[in-house]
């Protein structure tokens, strides 16, 4: 028995990187997963149904809400209801001082790391108030805390998550669904990887308090642990998956 057996759980982004390893965990804890991407998921639907679970995707770009719109209904008529929503799906920086920011490249971000959340949980959120046990969880970034330089669109736009993380759990609240948000420290996915040297990963983990590089299954197993029965009186918070990289 897995502790989300039965549950319809909605993840975006999840054709690979950290979005892969949450499909894949609440899969292996019971969840039914239904995906949205831009990208061929099939290799995600594959790797759930080799272990026995059940999945299935759409192509969903979430800044497009015709796409997105689309997307609800294939879910709700292939499964009438959804009880998790994890919003994954977003892009990340290199380094570009502000000054020399473009509206167009501010504007991209926060258009894909919190509108595209924000239209997502929009458009499902008729799904959602069908659940006993509504869930919704973010993943955000610490960045919001750490302000790392030549950052400052991606910053704003996982700033404007957190708000939304805040304002959203107060609202939803007396709808039984709780909205919490989950950051990673450096995981080596393939966005990461293209605009960090490999180098990287060691200096932050010597940061760290448990001196481990970060995989997709650990920020994977405290969206698990969100999305379950025991979580079901934490809501509005933020909480870090980073080995004690930055301490709130």
């Amino acid at each position: 028995m897995g502790r989300l057996d039965g549950r319809i759980a909605v993840v975006s982004g999840a054709a690979s990187g950290m979005g892969q390893g949450a499909a894949l965990k609440l899969a292996q804890e019971g969840a039914i997963v239904e995906i949205l991407d831009r990208n061929d998921a099939a290799e995600t639907i594959a790797l759930i149904r080799e272990a026995g679970g059940e999945a299935a995707a759409s192509v969903c770009d979430v800044t497009d809400e015709d796409q997105i719109r689309a997307a609800a209904q294939a879910v709700e008529a292939r499964r009438g209801r959804i009880d998790i929503l994890v919003n994954n799906a977003g892009i990340l920086s290199g380094r570009k001082p502000w000054h020399e920011l473009t509206r167009d490249e501010v504007d991209r971000f926060l258009q894909v790391n919190f509108m595209g959340y924000f239209l997502v949980s929009q458009a499902f959120y008729p799904l959602l108030k069908k659940s006993s046990a509504g869930r919704i969880i973010n993943v955000a970034s610490r960045t919001y805390y750490l302000a790392n330089p030549g950052q400052m669109a991606y910053v704003a736009s996982k700033g404007a998550v957190m708000g939304f993380t805040r304002v959203l759990a107060k609202e939803l609240g007396p709808e039984n669904i709780t909205v919490n948000a989950v950051a990673p420290g450096m995981i080596a996915t393939e966005g990461t990887l293209a605009n960090s040297p490999v180098e990287a990963f060691d200096r932050v983990m010597q940061n760290q308090a448990i001196r481990k590089r970060g995989q997709p299954r650990h920020l994977a197993g405290l969206i698990a642990f969100l999305a379950s029965d025991e979580a079901e009186l934490i809501t509005g918070q933020f909480m870090l998956c980073d080995g004690g990289g930055y301490l709130l």
